[in-house]
C-alpha cells in the first residue's frame, strides 16, 4: 500500500521517487500537496508499462500538480539519498526555480534530461540520474559477460574443434 501524507510527510524541497512498474517517475514537493515534475506526454498515473512509450517523446511539460494526482495508486517514497554526496540548495530556490519552470516545454531525453535529471538538478544544482547510471551498468556487465561467454565458447572450439576435424582426418 502506498505511503499516505499521514504516513509521510514530504518537507518542501524533497525529491518523491514514484514506482512505475519497471522505471521510477522523479517530482519535487513544493509544499502544500503540491509537486513539480517534467512529464512527457504520456506520462500518466496508472499508465502503467504502457507509459514507457513516454521515453521515446523529445519534449517533457513542467508541470505543478498535486501529489496524489501524479502518484495515483502507485507505490512512492521520498528519496533525498543523493543529500550525502550534494548539498541540497535551500528549500526558497528550489521552489522558486521550480515555479519558473512550471509550463514550460523542455528537451526530454532518456539519458541526459529525464525527470529524475530535472528533480536533481532543482534540489542539488546537478542534473544526474542514478537510474540511468544503474541501466548502464548493468549493459556493461552483461555486455561483459557475452564477450567471456563468446570467448570460452571460441575458447573451447579452439581447442576442441580441430581434434574432431583431426579424428575425421584419420578415419
Amino acid at each position: 500500500m502506498a505511503p499516505t501524507l499521514y504516513d509521510e510527510k514530504p518537507e518542501i524541497g524533497d525529491l518523491i521517487e514514484i514506482f512505475r512498474g519497471s522505471y521510477q517517475h522523479w517530482a519535487v514537493y513544493i509544499g502544500d500537496g503540491f509537486v513539480v515534475h517534467m512529464a512527457p506526454p504520456s506520462e500518466v498515473p496508472d499508465a502503467g508499462s504502457s507509459s514507457m512509450m513516454s521515453v521515446l517523446a523529445e519534449k517533457a511539460l513542467v508541470k505543478k500538480e498535486e501529489l496524489w494526482d501524479v502518484v495515483g495508486t502507485d507505490q512512492w517514497k521520498i528519496n533525498n539519498s543523493l543529500d550525502k554526496k550534494y548539498e541540497p540548495r535551500p528549500a526558497r530556490v528550489i521552489v522558486r526555480e521550480a515555479w519558473a519552470l512550471v509550463g514550460r516545454e523542455l528537451p526530454y531525453c532518456l539519458f541526459r534530461g529525464n525527470c529524475e535529471h530535472f528533480v536533481n538538478e532543482l534540489r542539488y544544482g546537478k542534473a544526474e540520474s542514478r537510474q540511468v547510471r544503474k541501466a548502464g551498468e548493468a549493459v556493461m556487465v552483461a555486455g561483459v559477460a557475452a564477450v567471456v561467454g563468446l570467448g570460452a565458447v571460441a575458447l573451447v572450439a579452439a581447442l576442441f574443434g580441430g581434434s574432431r576435424k583431426e579424428n575425421k582426418d584419420t578415419q
